[in-house]
């Protein structure tokens, strides 16, 4: 059941639009900030206030690559997997991710702080190889500078007690 806070702010969104299917991302936006992911349950109740059918609105939530739809860790790193990052050297910044944090795409490590998911661009050709991390975009990306980046995150940099 969504929170009060939730219907409300997914009632704000609603008065921006002509339909209310139209605010289907945002209403889904809304429901990940304050959950962290859209459960079944939340697609389902999303689903309700903007008079939409709930495989319509996972439709939706399957489509956009920012919607998840099951737990991810406390830091969502953001890979970019296009043509210009794998040209500069993004197999190597996987390798190194994968090996730093022992898991690979679509898992999260066994502490539950980092969630690696490949993204199909980040806009940030000019700094290939390119991820974001928690909404913040860095480029140019070296293995050190990966080490250096994530121990900031965990707050003990260059400490890694992950399987």
């Amino acid at each position: 059941m969504l929170s009060e806070e939730e219907r409300q702010e997914i009632e704000r969104e609603l008065q921006h639009c002509d339909r209310k299917s139209a605010a289907s991302v945002e209403a889904l936006k809304i429901v990940q900030k304050h959950r962290g992911w859209v459960s079944d349950e939340g697609i389902r109740d999303v689903a309700e206030i903007l008079g939409m059918t709930v495989d319509e609105l996972d439709a939706v939530a399957t489509f956009y690559n920012l919607i998840f739809r099951k737990p991810v860790g406390r830091h969502v790193i953001l890979l970019c997997n296009t043509i210009s990052c794998w040209v500069m050297g993004y197999e190597g910044i996987l390798d190194h991710l994968s090996g730093l944090l022992g898991i690979t795409w679509g898992e999260t490590t066994a502490d539950g702080m980092f969630t690696l998911l490949p993204v199909p661009c980040l806009g940030a050709c000019d700094q290939a190889p390119a991820m974001m991390v928690d909404g913040e975009l860095y480029g140019d990306l070296t293995p050190e500078g990966i080490d250096e980046i994530l121990g900031r995150y965990r707050g003990e940099e260059g400490v890694w007690n992950v399987p």
